[in-house]
């Protein structure tokens, strides 16, 4: 009985080498359409399909592979003597090797379509092969992955294939995982199904293999979402060292920050807090703003730009005494690249990313506890009506700046505390136990740049003691959720010291 191998592929890079491989070895090459097609216009001999099933191809091509003589020719075990008897009875020969990659699903639907163009790009013959011969992994090398093509041929040359065969099998079952979560995810919305199902089904592909996690003892990865919205994750590097765990955190938080922000704004995160946060004329001005906030914090931490990084921002950036690990705008110009690429201090050190701004179209986050997930919608304000619940309401210019710092608030840890003008960020109070403790913090950094400025609470002031804490430095207008059993005392407390209290009715806690 000779060897045989199927090959049935939609990626066909590689597979013709492939083919030339094993058919050097001694196997029979049985195959399906294009695959068969281009195998013969390679010179090698290979049998239809429709050969050994003595069926043609059906239905538009849905039906080739759905037989006795292909699934029992992976699934039969040829170590099991009553196995090898129905077998033959049955005239079916065993595969040693399947060799299969499924229809482009996710490429399909991740470009324009229509809904019929996705159903048609639903496999089906080719997951039910490749769960077969991974199920039946003891005797068939199941081969999903054009980058393995090589190590098959290199195990089978060694005699130790079978050493080889339960990792090819775990990633086939890998891949038609992934596969089926694309389809699951696809069809839920086209359905209409609420976010959070009953089960919810991931698939994440490997985009960048870390030295370490968030420590050096850790290991960690950067993997993507196919269907995920724009972003740091599907974001490029284009210059600078690789990048860490931790920059990639950081790179995250300060793009989700200056997403929200004005035009020509700019943000700074050192250790997923905002140190800087401005709006200018031009990015050098809205970065020497933003930096001037806390210029000690802002050393080493990462710059990002509501826009094109121009030559402008990189001199601003690049002066002695100025160090950042990541920059971060939606496009680089060639000037601004030269700058950072030369200038002395710099060179390789930085990082530099491109990326499309986030949007505001529904989404998940992720957040692993011990043995699950935390899933919940994005913190996307839904921007209802604010409601001035002081005797004084406050100026144009005050509503600038609350506007400001509201939307700079949720990007800060909780208790959430920061101070500033319609222009910029002055101080923050974070990661707090008790909120009073957050504003006294915020207090000290923006220093005596607190008078005339106005605060922004993450959720509701619990007693009057901030609102007395942030009159006593000059804070003169304040916008919080409200929603506290002492909204009252903490409006009287405004109304005694003249501030103008706005209340959101949206808390933005950050854990």
């Amino acid at each position: 009985m000779s060897k045989r191998a199927l090959l049935s592929v939609t990626d066909k890079s590689g597979v013709l080498e492939f083919g030339c491989a094993l058919a050097d070895l001694g196997f029979e090459l049985v195959s399906t359409g294009g695959t068969a097609t281009a195998l013969r216009n390679s010179g090698l001999e290979v049998r239809d399909v429709a050969d050994v099933t003595g069926f043609p191809e059906m239905l538009d091509g849905r039906v080739k592979t759905l037989h006795p003589r292909v699934h029992g020719g992976l699934l039969g075990n040829v170590q099991i003597a009553d196995h090898r008897a129905q077998m033959e009875a049955a005239e079916i020969e065993p595969f040693e090797v399947l060799c299969v990659n499924l229809y482009a699903f996710e490429a399909m639907v991740t470009q324009p379509h229509s809904l019929a163009e996705a159903v048609e790009s639903i496999d089906i013959g080719g997951p039910a092969m490749i769960r077969a011969a991974a199920k039946n992994f003891e005797n068939v090398a199941v081969v999903v992955d054009p980058n393995d093509y090589a190590l098959v041929v290199e195990a089978i040359q060694a005699g130790s294939l079978d050493a080889l065969k339960p990792r090819l099998m775990a990633k086939a079952f890998r891949h038609t995982a992934f596969y089926d979560s694309m389809i699951a995810r696809y069809f839920s919305r086209v359905a209409g199904e609420p976010e959070l199902t009953d089960t919810l089904t991931l698939g994440l592909r490997k985009s960048i293999g870390l030295r370490y996690g968030e420590n050096p003892h850790q290991e960690g990865a950067l993997y993507v979402d196919p269907f995920g919205k724009p972003g740091i994750a599907s974001g490029k590097q284009i210059w600078g060292k690789e990048l860490s765990y931790n920059n990639i955190l950081d790179a995250d938080a300060a793009w989700e920050l200056v997403a929200d922000l004005p035009a020509n704004a700019c943000a700074i995160i050192k250790h997923g807090n905002p140190c800087g946060a401005a709006v200018g004329t031009d990015f050098g001005q809205a970065y020497n703003s933003a930096r001037e906030s806390d210029p000690i914090s802002a050393f080493g931490g990462i710059a990002a730009f509501k826009g094109i990084v121009d030559r402008v921002a990189a001199e601003a950036m690049t002066q002695k005494g100025n160090f950042l690990e990541v920059v971060i705008g939606t496009d680089f110009t060639a000037e601004a690249r030269e700058l950072f690429e030369t200038r002395a201090g710099w060179g390789q050190s930085v990082r530099l990313i491109i990326a499309a701004l986030p949007s505001n179209d529904a989404d998940l986050t992720f957040r692993s506890v011990r043995g699950g997930v935390l899933v919940q919608s994005l913190d996307e304000d839904p921007a209802q009506p604010w409601r001035v619940v002081s005797a004084r309401t406050p100026s144009e210019d005050e509503m600038a700046a609350l506007r400001l710092q509201w939307a700079i608030v949720p990007h800060v840890k909780s208790n959430a505390i920061v101070i500033g003008n319609r222009e910029r960020l002055l101080g923050v109070g974070a990661g707090q136990m008790n909120r009073v403790r957050s504003v006294r913090l915020a207090l000290e950094q923006a220093g005596e740049l607190s008078q005339g400025a106005v605060l922004a609470s993450d959720a509701f002031f619990p007693f009057p003691d901030s609102i007395e804490t942030a009159a006593s430095a000059g804070i003169t207008a304040i916008v919080q959720p409200g929603g506290s059993k002492k909204d009252q005392e903490v409006i009287d407390a405004a109304n005694a010291h003249g501030i103008a209290l706005v209340f959101t009715g949206i808390r933005h806690f950050r854990h």
